[in-house]
């Protein structure tokens, strides 16, 4: 989460000393804090001249210019003209001229024509038991026909009272799962109809500080980590309640898992933490069943590549994204069987296409990649990489974006297809995604942004 990580020595004499300063005392030395805080990374001071205060005066200073880099307007496409996702994409998407048999005459349909379709959709599937052209089922046509639309405005449904960090949807898009700085909202209604949205939402719990949240495969369960060794488990339908405690037993007292994820047939729990593990949860036998040294910094993002879950993906404040095999990895055996390297700041996110092939990151470098898991990086490019994140020096928790961030940056041996940029990263560990297979046949990739927007 943070820009830089604390060794154990230093996190072990954190606590010490914050118990120190909390109990017992009565009058506070502001100056032992502060240097106890400067000491330990807490605060940073940097200098002010003339040229910092010029800069705050030029018209730069505006939060949308300050925050998100230009959108490349002549992105490199060189590696993804020839990658075969974007011969899978035209293969699917492309406006193909179709015929379809309406009423007894042929009328060609072209996908951005504001003709019906619907209309004909509908017919066809009607008449003959199922909409089958060329051999692909129905399924495929929808999302040719969806894939043409963007999402329209979006409408208020509720108000909390405190800011919410985060939300997702369960897998069968019936329930929103969304958390506030101290309690957990289970949205359970929410219309289609945007001239009458009511959605229900209710509290499920209150908690401490509830970092990260995941739906189990089912939709019955979802799980949250906050600043302790335990991740929690919470029923969200039944008239019941369950709330258990999953103690990961970490090596450090400093702890928290930023990000985590059920595997698909909800036997394990797949977390990674601020100490640079990745942790695997065993619920049938109800302990931690490995923990690997993945990262030089924090893991801020881990994710399994598909429905398998023997393939893993882990993205952390070193900057890289490694790919793991979970059928040859132990605690004996740690490395990875790849790493993606090619941003030049930490990684905040990583969602993956569900193809075992394709997936993408956001990054602290304000960007976006998309990546091809058969293409790895070489061992130069990741020193490459490393090279460049230990060049920043500024923290996206409370800084702007350096102007140098709001340019292209390239690192030598870069393997990524694309790269996105336009959007801003800071304050939090914002997320991308793929948008919906059932929609939009995933051939969008929006972000969300430090303006409030999603992109």
């Amino acid at each position: 989460m943070g820009s830089r990580n604390t060794t154990s020595g230093e996190r072990e004499g954190l606590s010490e000393e914050r118990e120190g300063l909390s109990e017992g005392d009565e009058e506070v030395d502001y100056a032992a804090l502060v240097s106890f805080l400067l000491r330990n990374g807490q605060v940073r001071l940097f200098q002010v001249d003339r040229d910092f205060h010029d800069d705050l005066a030029d018209e730069d200073d505006d939060f949308n210019i300050q925050c998100c880099p230009e959108t490349d307007v002549t992105p490199d496409t060189s590696k993804i003209d020839v990658s075969t996702l974007l011969q899978a994409v035209f293969r699917k998407a492309k406006p193909v001229q179709t015929e379809y048999a309406v009423q007894g005459r042929t009328a060609s349909l072209w996908h951005n024509t504001k003709t019906n379709i619907c209309n004909h959709l509908l017919r066809k599937r009607q008449s003959n038991g199922g909409l089958i052209e060329m051999g692909r089922p129905y399924m495929h046509e929808k999302s040719m026909f969806t894939a043409s639309f963007l999402p329209n405005n979006g409408t208020e449904l509720d108000r909390f009272p405190s800011k919410l960090f985060c939300g997702t949807y369960s897998q069968d898009g019936n329930v929103f799962l969304s958390h506030a700085r101290i309690s957990i909202y289970v949205s359970l209604t929410f219309p289609r109809d945007s001239s009458n949205c009511s959605g229900q939402s209710r509290l499920k719990m209150s908690v401490g500080v509830c970092w990260i949240l995941a739906f189990s495969p089912d939709g019955c369960y979802l799980i949250y980590s906050s600043w302790s060794e335990n991740i929690h488990i919470c029923n969200i339908h039944g008239d019941y309640e369950t709330h258990s405690a999953l103690d990961l037993n970490p090596s450090q007292a400093q702890f928290c898992a930023f990000s985590i994820q059920f595997s698909s047939d909800n036997k394990e729990i797949l977390a990674g933490a601020n100490d640079g593990n990745l942790y695997i949860y065993d619920r049938e036998k109800g302990e931690r069943t490995l923990m690997v040294d993945a990262h030089e910094d924090d893991v801020n993002a881990v994710c399994f590549a598909d429905s398998s879950s023997q393939i893993l993906f882990s993205g952390g404040d070193d900057g890289l994204c490694k790919v793991w095999d979970r059928r040859m990895l132990s605690e004996s055996n740690s490395s990875p069987v790849g790493t993606l390297a090619g941003h030049s700041d930490g990684i905040t996110f990583i969602d993956t296409k569900g193809d075992t092939r394709h997936l993408i990151s956001n990054s602290k470098d304000q960007s976006i990649k998309l990546w091809d898991m058969r293409c790895f990086s070489s061992e130069n490019a990741v020193e490459n990489a490393r090279r460049a994140v230990a060049q920043q020096e500024w923290d996206y928790r409370w800084q702007r974006a350096p102007r140098r961030s709001r340019r292209r940056i390239l690192v030598k041996g870069d393997t990524s297809l694309m790269t996105y940029r336009g959007h801003g990263v800071l304050h939090t560990l914002l997320r991308c995604r793929f948008s919906p297979k059932f929609t939009t046949d995933q051939n969008y990739i929006y972000s969300a942004c430090a303006t409030g927007k999603v992109i």
